[in-house]
């Protein structure tokens, strides 16, 4: 899998944005196919830091009704990733 296609989206969440502020853990959604080796490759890759320690948690998709109609979105996989001691955080909306 190319590192490119690992790391689908930051989270940006309360309980993201206080874990990020208060212990430089940065939650992102990921490819379901992805491990914690290949997740720590992207992350250090995409942002220039050095990571610490992965986490992930595979998430089930919710059951979603359009009047009679039942639908279901898709099962993903999301990390958590703590950065080394010292590293910069990674800020999203730096240029906004």
């Amino acid at each position: 899998m190319r590192i490119q296609e690992v790391i689908r989206r930051p989270l940006i969440t309360e309980k993201s944005t206080r874990l990020k502020d208060d212990k430089g853990i940065v939650a992102f959604e990921v490819a379901r196919s992805a491990n914690k080796i290949e997740i720590k490759r992207a992350v250090e890759a995409q942002f220039k830091v050095k990571v610490a320690e992965v986490r992930v948690a595979s998430m089930h998709g919710k059951v979603r009704r359009q009047g009679r109609f039942v639908g279901r979105q898709p099962d993903w996989k999301k990390a958590y990733v703590r950065l080394a001691a010292g590293e910069k955080p990674i800020e999203f909306f730096e240029g906004v």
